[in-house]
């Protein structure tokens, strides 16, 4: 089955080639994907524009390597101590996440982007901000002031959100192989064509 590239939002497309060039270290020119009309032959264009010299090593381990060094030097433990399965709650106390997890990011050379604010608070933005646009039909003065706090209210918990989107430093690895592939690879010049790229 052939997925044609106008059944797809082209929100979700660019999501997609935003990611690709940001985790593969590569820009798209303006006319490269104008004939492009399957998904098929985006891969084909990504994979083609994917340099490097072909190593069968695994990202996925160069990453936690990284990563559980990183965590030991931030956290000065032993990095022999940390394993994928340790929950990320237990390493990073919850008074001194946000400092911490900087700090792992300075070593590291990238943001992880693993704290996000109390599902409770998200839930309540999205209620006020609805209740905005319900306000719009009655007073749009005061449902304008609403919206422009519940979007504030967004940014500012977003900022300064505590709470773990992932539960163990497995999936904090996998995560940011995904996301940074060349960045967390021992050689960035080389690729493992074989993880599906």
């Amino acid at each position: 089955m052939t997925v044609k590239l106008k059944d797809i939002s082209s929100e979700d497309i660019g999501d997609v080639l935003l990611k690709a060039e940001k985790s593969f270290g590569f820009k798209f020119s303006d006319d490269e994907l104008k004939d492009v009309k399957t998904f098929g032959e985006l891969c084909d264009i990504i994979t083609h524009k994917t340099q490097g010299v072909n190593s069968d090593d695994c990202t996925t381990q160069q990453a936690f390597y990284k990563l559980r060094g990183a965590i030991g030097t931030a956290l000065q433990i032993d990095k022999k101590e940390l394993t994928v399965d340790m929950k990320l709650e237990d390493l990073f106390p919850r008074k001194h996440r946000r400092r911490q997890i900087r700090e792992v990011e300075l070593i590291l050379g990238f943001q992880v982007k693993v704290l996000q604010p109390k599902q409770l608070l998200v839930t309540l933005l999205i209620v006020f901000l609805c209740a905005s646009l319900i306000g719009l039909f009655f007073d749009w003065q005061a449902a304008l002031a609403g919206l422009l706090l519940s979007i504030a209210g967004f940014r500012i918990s977003e900022r300064f959100g505590k709470e773990f989107s992932l539960e163990t430093i497995g999936q904090l690895t996998e995560k940011i192989a995904r996301e940074n592939y060349k960045k967390v690879r021992r050689n960035a010049e080389t690729i493992n064509r074989v993880e599906g790229i």
